[in-house]
């Protein structure tokens, strides 16, 4: 049998389906007489610990000079009408968005300090 290189195991591993990525854990446990359990939870615990909150909510808490752009940065954002985006925007200090990932929440406040607003992350 031809030896696998780590860039062809790591290419299936990215490919494989959730089941198939099952099946294979329970057979090497099986072949080798291993638990995988405890090796992976402990990492997987603790980069989740590191990790910070999965989820925050962006408040736009000032609107500066140019409330203009950054009702259109809102518009963009939220998806909202004119009118929805103007009072939004008028109701300062106010929720953009919650319960969103941490990246998807620096680009949102990216765009937002782009058009002057002043935006806070928790």
């Amino acid at each position: 049998m031809a030896k696998l290189t780590q860039e062809e195991i790591l290419s299936y591993l990215e490919e494989a389906t959730i089941l198939e990525l099952n099946d294979l854990v329970k057979a090497i446990e099986d072949k080798f007489g291993v638990v995988a359990a405890a090796a992976v939870a402990a990492p997987a615990a603790a980069e989740a610990v590191d990790a910070g909150p999965a989820e925050v909510t962006v408040t736009l808490t000032d609107v500066g000079g140019t409330k203009v752009a950054v009702i259109k940065a809102v518009r963009e954002i939220t998806g909202l009408g004119l009118v929805d985006a103007k009072k939004l925007v008028d109701a300062t200090p106010a929720v953009i968005k919650e319960n969103i990932a941490p990246e998807e929440a620096n680009e949102i406040k990216e765009k937002l300090m782009g058009a002057g607003a002043t935006v806070e992350v928790k």
